[in-house]
């Protein structure tokens, strides 16, 4: 039996959802068997969730970024020389479904930012500008619970990242 990872209070990353607190570890019985469940509430959207504790790594549930990971992450947001490869824009929107579902900060960090960086060059189709507000969003809104900051101020942080790369500001 898996024992817990997480306790109650603990906030954790939810893969593409986002910040949860796991306000419970309880254990139910079903069909003679008992599990234990983290009871996770979504901060954003205040939806519970219950998952079994054998299936927390499975599912993506993880610890929230430390300051050591915040540098990594910014390392990869300020990354310039991005080469976009010339498929169609439902093939690199599968590939970053793919990112975001990892529930990987640094994989969601390259959807924004290399969605932040393509629209400069081409118009972003309705999917992609759901992703990128996706991606923007799981990220300020780990960043905000880590920081203790407002949402606002670090959507300016991000924003100011890209503001600094759009080469029509540059001129």
């Amino acid at each position: 039996m898996a024992k817990p990872k997480f306790k109650t209070g603990n906030k954790v990353a939810y893969p593409g959802q986002g910040v949860a607190e796991i306000v419970g570890v309880n254990k139910k019985t079903l069909s003679n068997q008992t599990i234990t469940f983290y009871e996770l509430n979504m901060l954003e959207t205040d939806i519970k969730i219950m998952v079994p504790i054998h299936k927390a790594n499975e599912v993506g549930i993880r610890a929230l970024v430390d300051e050591e990971e915040i540098k990594t992450l910014m390392e990869i947001l300020n990354k310039e020389d991005v080469v976009f490869d010339k498929q169609t824009w439902n093939r690199r929107y599968r590939g970053f479904v793919e990112k975001i579902k990892t529930g990987s900060i640094f994989d969601v960090a390259e959807v924004y930012r290399d969605l932040s960086l393509l629209k400069f060059q081409k118009t972003l189709s309705f999917g992609e500008k759901r992703m990128l507000e996706t991606s923007r969003s799981l990220i300020v809104n780990e960043l905000s619970v880590v920081k203790d900051k407002e949402v606002e101020k670090v959507e300016e942080e991000l924003e100011a990242i890209f503001t600094e790369n759009d080469p029509e500001e540059k001129e």
